[in-house]
């Protein structure tokens, strides 16, 4: 697994203090010090050797061992040297953070240069980013650990909580998660998220719209950053009002608040002419609709990433409301929506896209 060849790769970068832990029970700090020290730089110079690059991570962690343990033996105090692992784990944590959180995977950035002969399909990319969340929390809890017993515990369970439990959480985690894939092969299972297999699949995409592979909705939903298509339609009247669609409040979504004309994703295998027309109707009603795109955009919210599509259309008299997606519609005058917009009334990303559309519907 990717996640696994990643950990793989870290790992060795604990060397250097683990080394320092054991040497400095043995011999004291300094000796200890000299001892991890060499270590890392045989770590950086096999590395080179046999790949012609320095580990960063590898560096990173012995230049910290050698700065803090450095300061703790000019001011005789240790405490310096027991935040080590801690402040390196919080490099971590940020890099994960990022990648998890955000749409910036630096993770994927670095496995694609280091491992360019792991090739993975969608279900086991969608298991990877489940995977770095979880190694997140985990990271993050046993920093606090770190932390806390430096400053409240001896040293031999700071010893033991900085070095050996963070190994040892790593093959808790991962003997758990190999029990779970083979419980799910004994069951026959053929693809890794077979829970999904009867829910609506969405194309994932890059953000000039080529589609790279597939996931299902829920997932798409869950914060996983994975970036899949929508469409929007603007509906305008005569005098430039824009119809609005107000939100159930069984949606969990932005229950209650207004929203554009029509919005949808696009499944998987689906053209956008087809998802366009079948929001349409499945929304508003709307049906023999002549529509004009306005362009395309990335937003960005908690729970997902869109590859929004938004349009414009003038065939305000087709709207025919028959569905229970929609709680209510009506026309907003664009005073009206100015008037309201930042007071929670509509949907973030409608008042994200409203400078859009009008720009748009100038330039058209």
């Amino acid at each position: 697994m990717k996640q696994a060849e990643l950990i793989k790769k870290l790992l060795p970068g604990f060397i250097p203090l683990f080394v320092f832990i054991v040497a400095d029970e043995l011999w004291g700090m300094k000796v200890g010090l000299v001892v991890a020290v060499s270590i890392g730089i045989a770590e950086l110079g096999i590395t080179w050797y046999n790949e012609k690059r320095f580990d960063q991570f590898v560096l990173l962690d012995t230049g910290l061992l050698v700065v803090l343990s450095g300061i703790s033996i000019i001011l005789e105090n240790d405490i310096f040297f027991k935040l080590k692992p801690a402040l390196i784990e919080l490099i971590l944590c940020a890099i994960l953070g990022v990648s998890v959180f955000s749409s910036y995977d630096i993770v994927g950035t670095m496995t694609r240069r280091y491992m360019k002969g792991v090739e993975m399909n969608q279900a086991q990319e969608l298991l990877f980013k489940r995977n770095l969340r979880n190694l997140f929390f985990i990271i993050i809890a046993h920093t606090a650990l770190v932390l806390y017993s430096a400053f409240f515990m001896s040293k031999e369970a700071w010893a033991f909580i900085s070095g050996g439990l963070f190994y040892i959480l790593f093959v808790i985690y991962f003997i758990i998660e190999f029990v779970k894939n083979k419980r799910n092969a004994s069951k026959g299972n053929v693809q890794i998220f077979n829970s999904f297999e009867n829910e609506e699949w969405l194309p994932v995409v890059e953000e000039n719209g080529k589609i790279i592979g597939k996931a299902p909705r829920s997932m798409c939903h869950k914060g996983e950053k994975i970036l899949h298509p929508v469409i929007h339609l603007h509906v305008l009247n005569p005098h430039g009002h824009i119809y609005l669609q107000k939100r159930p409040m069984s949606k969990l979504v932005q229950p209650g608040k207004w929203d554009t004309s029509v919005g949808g994703h696009i499944s998987f295998g689906e053209d956008l002419e087809t998802a366009l027309r079948r929001e349409a109707f499945e929304e508003i009603g709307l049906e023999n609709f002549s529509a004009r795109s306005l362009g395309k955009y990335r937003w960005d919210s908690e729970i997902e990433s869109e590859l929004v599509y938004y349009f414009v259309c003038y065939d305000y008299q087709k709207i025919r409301l028959h569905s229970e997606e929609v709680e209510e519609g009506r026309f907003w005058s664009p005073s009206q929506i100015e008037k309201q917009i930042g007071k929670g009334v509509f949907t973030p990303n409608f008042e994200f896209e409203y400078p859009l559309l009008r720009k748009g519907i100038k330039q058209g």
